[in-house]
């Protein structure tokens, strides 16, 4: 896959008060690559005002910005807080991309360079609630960042020294190399998002192929990381059985065994935004039509999702394959 270069770079006033600011300005600068000042990551005027046809173009853009709001949100999953970290949008194109129903058209690369507050403020909260579960990717995927900014290599090492609190993150992208030999210390966890290959490559542009995904998920493994695996979002378009019956039987047979009898999967079905949908005609014409009106239903805030007795019967069949051929793993949920 490609190694991330950005067109252009726009940088909020004040980033390079930081440290991480100042080498990435320099690093862009030193490339030729044009840097524009803007007042507010927020509003760029310039990029809200283009149409949807150019949605893949403002994903050659980088933001640079610094975060204000590091309120830490509660999270009943496979975490207890939701933390608002050092990214936001994603280079990748997913057709489904649940950022861009948040951010609309600007779901390009926001990279924060204030991460020593962001950093400092996790370390009081796992003081505050020893024990806790922090989810830092929920607004990027911090893998594919840290191929940018080293974040990732930073905050596993800053966070190496504490012993009362974990993180957790996922990610669809394989680049895991530099993590590898940090001392992480043990108190993180990297969840690897798996799709059938058919799904990845005509749905999730831009991301890493299956095997690399779970080639980076077994070194992680090997490197001492706890390692979780998310089955999402399940896709059901035509044949979606035979493709999840084929990335099961790929995964037992790829799979570390000792992440096959450890692991408790995250299955997540797909919910498709009627935003993502107007961008994805006009972005990409001839790309797969996600949603489909037979299956799907609207269940709020302009989304639709698989209908409930559709979703009963689908999840039946991946409980029954998954005992089938990871007998030893376990199912966290399914939604």
């Amino acid at each position: 896959m490609r190694h991330f270069v950005p067109s252009r770079v726009y940088v909020e006033k004040g980033c390079e008060s930081y440290k991480l600011g100042r080498t990435l300005i320099q690093k862009y600068t030193d490339m030729g690559i044009d840097i524009i000042d803007i007042d507010n990551h927020n509003k760029i005027p310039e990029l809200r005002e283009r149409p949807d046809a150019d949605f893949s173009k403002l994903k050659d853009y980088l933001v640079l910005g610094i975060r204000k709001s590091l309120t830490h949100q509660k999270n009943n999953k496979t975490s207890d807080f939701l933390v608002p970290y050092t990214s936001s949008g994603c280079a990748a194109m997913c057709l489904y991309c649940y950022l861009v129903c948040t951010y609309y058209t600007s779901a390009y690369l926001r990279i924060f360079v204030n991460r020593e507050e962001m950093m400092s403020k996790l370390k009081r909260a796992a003081d505050k609630y020893p024990g806790s579960v922090f989810e830092i990717g929920s607004n990027s995927d911090l893998v594919l960042e840290n191929t940018v900014s080293g974040n990732l290599e930073w905050t596993i090492l800053q966070f190496s020294e504490v012993d009362n609190a974990r993180l957790t993150l996922p990610t669809k992208f394989s680049m895991v190399d530099s993590l590898l030999n940090l001392p992480h210390g043990g108190n993180v966890t990297i969840r690897m998002s798996l799709n059938p290959q058919e799904i990845i490559s005509h749905v999730e542009f831009g991301t890493s192929k299956l095997d690399d995904r779970i080639e980076a998920l077994n070194k992680l493994y090997a490197a001492g990381y706890d390692t979780g695996i998310l089955v999402a979002p399940i896709i059901m378009a035509d044949g979606y059985r035979q493709m999840y019956e084929r990335l099961f039987a790929k995964m037992a047979d790829k799979l570390l065994p000792g992440i096959q009898s450890s692991v408790a999967l995250e299955l997540i079905f797909m919910t498709y935004g009627t935003v993502t949908q107007n961008i994805n005609e006009q972005a990409f014409p001839n790309a797969w039509n996600l949603h489909d009106k037979e299956t799907m239903a609207f269940c709020g805030r302009s989304r639709y999702g698989y209908k409930k007795d559709t979703k009963e019967q689908a999840s039946e069949f991946f409980r029954d394959r998954i005992k089938h051929y990871m007998p030893e793993a376990t199912i966290a949920y399914i939604v």
